[in-house]
């Protein structure tokens, strides 16, 4: 989480807490030290926010503290809300309760005369079923983000079932469907996979051996080539 998130998420623990709240506690929910949470405390009574307390006690915020109003126009809060939206009806359970939250988040923070904007959006999204899948769509995006390999077995278009070992990259997201973009051990190269073809999956404890920016970089330029070929040969 970047300190600026996490400033914002200590604020947001104050102000639900019915009583003084301790460092240990805020750094449990928010997965950091109490060092780094003293910090953070003391960073923001410097900014401003009228945080009681001390370390060792508990911290308390004061009644009648409300955030800036955060500046959005009309057609900046419909392209959040349509992405919103989007994201509850493609997205799995977690991104799908991520997205509520936002929504709620940004709603507190709006001007009250874009309140009803929130509330009654002029945009729509039409609803789809979710895919079925093997290893959920939260299990792969956290592979990703610790840079761990997968392994499964693959159920291809003529139903041909073969054992990987791959790096997953990124996760794309479709209407009906998901990709993972990944660079597959077996062909030596990278491949895509549909989720809801993997038979059988599992995270391994061991890590990708490369940088993921370098390796993303080579999936783009491999890709990029694959369409000049695709677009030369049409």
């Amino acid at each position: 989480m970047r300190r600026g998130d996490r400033l914002f998420e200590v604020i947001e623990i104050l102000r639900r807490a019915k009583g003084p709240i301790s460092a240990q506690s805020i750094g449990e929910e928010l997965g950091v030290t109490k060092r780094t949470v003293y910090r953070d405390v003391a960073a923001l009574i410097g900014q401003g926010v009228p945080i009681n307390g001390e370390a060792g006690v508990g911290y308390v915020l004061e009644p009648g503290f409300h955030m800036p109003p955060l500046m959005l126009t009309p057609d900046e809060i419909e392209a959040v809300t349509l992405g919103v939206l989007w994201v509850r009806s493609r997205g799995e359970p977690e991104l799908a309760l991520a997205a509520e939250k936002l929504i709620t988040k940004l709603e507190s923070v709006a001007p009250d005369k874009y309140r009803t904007s929130f509330l009654q959006p002029a945009v729509s999204v039409t609803p789809v079923d979710q895919p079925d899948e093997v290893l959920g769509s939260a299990a792969i995006r956290l592979a990703i983000r610790r840079r761990k390999k997968i392994t499964l077995k693959y159920s291809d278009n003529s139903g041909q079932r073969t054992s990987r070992v791959i790096w997953p990259i990124m996760l794309g997201y479709r209407d009906s469907s998901r990709i993972i973009a990944a660079w597959c051990e077996l062909r030596e190269g990278f491949r895509y996979f549909r989720t809801e073809r993997i038979v059988e999956a599992d995270v391994l404890e061991e890590s990708i051996p490369r940088r993921m920016d370098l390796l993303r970089a080579e999936w783009r330029s491999a890709t990029d080539a694959e369409r000049a070929r695709y677009e030369k040969g049409n």
